[in-house]
């Protein structure tokens, strides 16, 4: 679905990825962990075309999408749901929704994908009239994963989706990027939670400034010292 070799990403002079090696299969959720900075967001926005200077190989379903404007890259299958949310809080949730179908222009994907999205998220049935910034937090999390579904989505990647939720709504959005993943959808999640993302993910890869420095299965990684210590609060 999604392969990332020798990837090197620049914000000016600033040398913020340096060789990255990723792959995300087809059906599969793998999680990326490191400490802020690492990497981990420049990582998503490389792929989405984000950055200023890029040199490597990204490829996409096979084709390489290196030097492509976003839009291009999300009628490739690619969606993103952006740290922090970012809704559009003077819009409603109806019209938050079709901003994420505007490289959709076919009406049945679009009236499938919002069923698809309410069947996932009933409350957002419920707030289609509703200002997208009167929602609770958790509320605006569904929208975000909602209008990025609205694309048609086959891989969507996740920057920080637990963050600023409560307990209980981390625990409901967690099961539903399970279940997102059960309906056939790839997730390359990142998020500072190690020990969620690593319960829901088969695979994951461990950043430090800007290198991959670790990988492999999520038992593997839970089972590691370093990760324990690091991230998962043990030893």
């Amino acid at each position: 679905m999604l392969s990332l070799r020798e990837v090197h990403a620049y914000y000016g002079h600033i040398h913020a990825l340096m060789g990255i090696d990723l792959d995300v299969k087809d059906k599969e959720i793998v999680c990326l962990l490191g400490a802020n900075g690492a990497g981990k967001s420049t990582t998503l926005k490389s792929v989405m075309g984000l950055v200023d200077r890029l040199r490597g190989e990204i490829l996409v379903r096979g084709r390489s999408v290196v030097g492509w404007p976003s839009p291009k890259v999300v009628a490739l299958g690619i969606a993103m749901v952006p740290e922090g949310r970012r809704i559009f809080p003077d819009l409603t949730v109806a019209e938050n929704l079709m901003m994420g179908a505007y490289a959709q222009k076919d009406r049945k994907f679009q009236n499938d994908d919002k069923e698809y999205v309410f069947s996932t998220f009933p409350t957002l049935r419920e707030r289609l009239r509703q200002l997208g910034g009167t929602l609770s937090g958790g509320e605006q999390q569904m929208l975000a994963i909602g209008r990025a579904l609205m694309s048609h989505a086959r891989l969507l990647m996740m920057d920080e989706p637990s963050m600023g939720l409560a307990p209980i709504m981390r625990e409901e959005i967690f099961q539903t990027i399970t279940t997102i993943n059960q309906r056939g959808t790839s997730i390359l999640l990142v998020e500072q939670n190690a020990v969620l993302a690593l319960s829901v993910a088969q695979r994951g890869y461990v950043m430090e400034t800007g290198r991959i420095v670790m990988s492999g299965l999520t038992g593997e990684l839970m089972a590691n010292d370093e990760i324990s210590k690091a991230y998962l609060g043990k030893g």
